[in-house]
């Protein structure tokens, strides 16, 4: 394939997005689990990587829109962009560790493969006589076996668990060295359905119809606030990429994708991926200390037990914290995430 390019900055900015639309944004920062009590509510840091900051940074103050943008510069940053230390100390803490493209896309590969019931559907994976991996992408359009169509795969879930900046939803760049990777070239599972949404639509409003569908079939969940924007903020950008290389050679001038379609797929986004302690299927550090009492014959005194039954337990369905819960776009109404996993 062609190496991927390198870029000045890969980070998208949210002043940018700011700029464009405070609604976007705020649809961008959006905890839908706790906005339901709360009217809106906000991811929150989960990591005191920001604390010296000052207020508003601490590890469970929500991200808000001011925090993030203008006076305060580039607080957000992709993991590659990060100081060493930092990236150090999170993947101590956190276990933080940003898998390269070619091993996204070799086990994306996988999964297609399964799929399709065939190899090299979307790329073919190469090997380097000093052992650099890369991949050369299928030119062709896809064809699809028989008894599946294009519209079943842009239909079929997809998961990214612990997703991170989700490199295996969207590759606008490689996430363990930042290089940029042209739109023809990208492997993720997003990016995959838009591609075959893009080969088998003909008008603007079919194609931001099965893209939105594409949209509502993809998931993922991370535990920190930071990762979590920035997957957001890629799958959107994805969103306009992948608009503008279908659009923008049929017309003389490229035409933006309007600000209220934007805000729907922001929306859709903020659903699909959300924060999470995916051991536990709660909203991270949210489990409660809670007392039990119990008297001991032997020694006369009461014994004072603090816990959570299934932190204790090891029983995800026994948890006190709070449930995270998902958009059922079929049945139009929220589910708890555990109710998925039935």
């Amino acid at each position: 394939m062609n190496k991927p390019n390198p870029v000045e900055n890969i980070d998208i900015s949210e002043d940018f997005i700011d700029e464009l639309s405070v609604d976007i944004l705020k649809s961008l920062l959006q905890d839908h689990t706790k906005s339901k009590a709360k009217g809106y509510s906000a991811i929150f840091w989960a990591t005191d990587n920001y604390k010296t900051k000052g207020p508003g940074f601490s590890y469970f103050d929500e991200i808000k829109p001011e925090s993030i943008t203008r006076k305060n510069g580039k607080v957000i940053q992709p993991r590659v962009v990060k100081e060493r230390a930092v990236q150090i100390k999170r993947s101590r803490d956190m276990a933080e560790v940003f898998t390269p493209a070619w091993v996204c896309n070799a086990q994306n590969n996988l999964v297609d493969n399964v799929w399709f019931g065939r190899e090299g559907v979307f790329n073919n994976e190469m090997v380097s006589s000093e052992g650099v991996h890369s991949w050369v992408a299928e030119e062709a359009k896809i064809e699809f076996p028989k008894g599946k169509s294009w519209k079943d795969y842009v239909l079929s879930a997809r998961l990214e668990i612990t997703c991170g900046e989700a490199p295996y939803i969207v590759s606008r760049y490689d996430a363990a060295s930042g290089m940029s990777i042209p739109i023809k070239q990208r492997i993720g599972l997003l990016d995959r359905k838009l591609r075959v949404v893009g080969e088998n639509t003909t008008d603007e409003l079919e194609w931001f119809e099965w893209a939105e569908k594409a949209y509502k079939s993809t998931y993922g969940y991370e535990w920190q606030g930071d990762n979590l924007l920035l997957a957001r903020e890629a799958l959107l950008m994805t969103l306009v990429d992948y608009h503008k290389a279908k659009f923008c050679k049929k017309v003389s001038k490229y035409k933006e994708i309007p600000l209220d379609i934007l805000n729907n797929f922001a929306v859709i986004i903020s659903w699909n991926f959300w924060q999470m302690d995916g051991l536990k299927g709660v909203i991270p550090c949210s489990c409660e200390a809670k007392k039990e009492s119990s008297f001991d014959l032997f020694s006369g005194e009461t014994i004072n037990k603090v816990v959570c039954e299934g932190c204790e337990k090891n029983d995800i369905k026994k948890h006190n914290g709070i449930y995270c819960k998902i958009m059922d776009w079929n049945a139009g109404k929220k589910i708890k995430f555990i109710e998925v996993m039935k």
